[in-house]
């Protein structure tokens, strides 16, 4: 069920009216989010409602397992039941026929023939998400930074929830877990909060990302030998899918909010980052915390060797870039992003050394300069071209057409409409970065603001699409 469809706003209605009427009542309460939650999900598919059930039922049995036991042995033997669970189940759905028809291509190239049984495999639709919820529930506990719960209607609730289930953000049991232990108040500050977020998120998607698929679909479904268009399809693409997988999240943080729970803020004008550390500090903020405090510190973090260490953020981010898809291009992108934080790590370590003593790396990362963003910029919309393209022989194309100059006669028109649809973004974000709030438009009075909202609404309804656009995000 897509949040820009017409069945959803007819399902939300009919939750909030049953929920507003039980929502002081804490079971009845969690058993209507866990039944909405299932039935949204269902509604793609109801078969892999068993695969949800599979991932929340095994990590609540990690999770009392962990609980019951201080003998180091059997803890180990938990966390590596769910880590073999959730890998597991997330390694087959996604990258089975991924590895197998790469080993056969590696093999081929080696001179020996062979073939390899691959699947029809349906994706199910956010299964990257929830499996990584579950899975930083039961590292929490492993790691004693949380208690386990008894509660299996609460456990259910927290990795079904609805708003966040299929794109995130990733929550963590320490944050949102707690929400479902007790009965939400639900302020004037809350709902105010939530409705902006909705309205703005939905135009976000809407106005700015599907209106900018089609300028980018023109240049990377029929690459272009034109460096100019090469630069601005790939333009049009960072800002896509910014405004489509930000609207989300802002979106399921406005849902998230009128109920009374509070999502964790998973973008923060990530466009405006002077260096590739910041990006990552802005951009996916849930799934760039995970990975530093799941993989990145399992895997040791910042100690041991300089070698050590950049193996370590290396590996980090072709996970990373893998996590997004079963594709080679993802892959070159997370090196691509790895090798970026590399060189900045180099770079802040030898220009921290030339200070004066004192200042450290954290201060030097304040004093940011527009050289800075543009080179960060300009290497954070290369990754985009990676990202988006098809294969590796698109990326190589596409790379080559940069060196060409030459224009096609629909260039203006092409600025015209990127131009169009990217202005009304770029000039909240900058709102917003001025006043360092990014609920900027809540202080405004009340006139402006309902105005404010009233022209977006229209601007929705005015591009709202009959047959809705999925979110980018649902393929991971």
């Amino acid at each position: 069920m897509l949040f820009n469809s017409a069945v959803f706003f007819k399902f939300f209605a009919a939750f909030l009216l049953l929920y507003y009427l039980v929502r002081r009542h804490l079971a009845a309460r969690n058993l209507l989010v866990v039944a909405a939650s299932y039935v949204f999900y269902g509604w793609w598919d109801y078969r892999f409602l068993s695969l949800l059930l599979f991932s929340s039922l095994l990590d609540y049995t990690v999770g009392r397992g962990l609980g019951a036991t201080e003998d180091p042995r059997r803890r180990r033997w938990w966390i590596a039941l769910s880590l073999a669970g959730n890998l597991g189940l997330l390694g087959f759905f996604k990258y089975y026929n991924f590895f197998v028809d790469s080993c056969v291509v590696l093999l081929t190239h080696l001179g020996v023939n062979t073939t390899a049984r691959t699947w029809n495999i349906v994706l199910p639709v956010g299964i990257s998400f929830y499996t990584f919820q579950t899975l930083s529930y039961a590292l929490d506990v492993y790691r004693r930074k949380l208690v386990p719960t008894r509660n299996l209607l609460n456990f259910l609730a927290y990795v079904s929830f609805f708003p966040q289930l299929v794109a995130g953000p990733i929550e963590r049991g320490t944050h949102l877990l707690p929400q479902f232990e007790t009965t939400r108040v639900i302020t004037a500050g809350m709902l105010a909060e939530g409705i902006w977020l909705m309205i703005w998120g939905m135009f976000k998607k809407v106005v700015v990302a599907d209106n900018l698929a089609p300028l980018v679909d023109l240049v990377f479904q029929h690459p272009a030998d034109s460096g100019p268009m090469v630069v601005l399809g790939t333009l049009a693409f960072g800002l896509q899918i910014y405004g489509d997988f930000s609207g989300y999240s802002d979106i399921a943080r406005g849902l998230a909010r009128v109920l009374g729970f509070d999502l964790r803020l998973n973008f923060n004008l990530p466009y405006l980052a002077a260096n590739v550390r910041e990006f990552w500090r802005r951009w996916h903020i849930s799934l760039s915390s995970w990975l530093r405090d799941y993989l990145y510190i399992s895997l040791g973090g910042n100690r041991g060797s300089t070698a050590r260490v950049s193996l370590n953020l290396l590996l980090t981010m072709l996970l990373g870039g893998l996590w997004h898809g079963a594709a080679w291009n993802f892959v070159l992108w997370g090196a691509w992003h790895g090798f970026g934080l590399l060189v900045h790590r180099v770079w802040s370590a030898n220009r921290a050394a030339t200070q004066p003593p004192g200042l450290n790396a954290a201060a030097l990362d304040r004093q940011p300069s527009r050289w800075a963003w543009a080179l960060t910029m300009l290497f954070v919309f290369y990754g985009w071209l990676l990202f988006r393209a098809g294969s590796l022989e698109q990326v190589i194309a596409l790379t080559r057409a940069l060196g060409h100059f030459g224009t096609p006669a629909w260039f203006g028109s092409y600025v015209l409409n990127l131009v169009a649809f990217a202005l009304p973004l770029v000039a909240v974000q900058f709102w917003q970065a001025r006043t360092n709030n990014l609920l900027a438009p809540l202080t405004l009075p009340a006139w402006a603001r309902f105005t404010l909202q009233g022209v977006l609404l229209w601007t929705i309804l005015l591009f709202w699409k009959k047959q809705a656009v999925p979110f980018i995000y649902f393929q991971f």
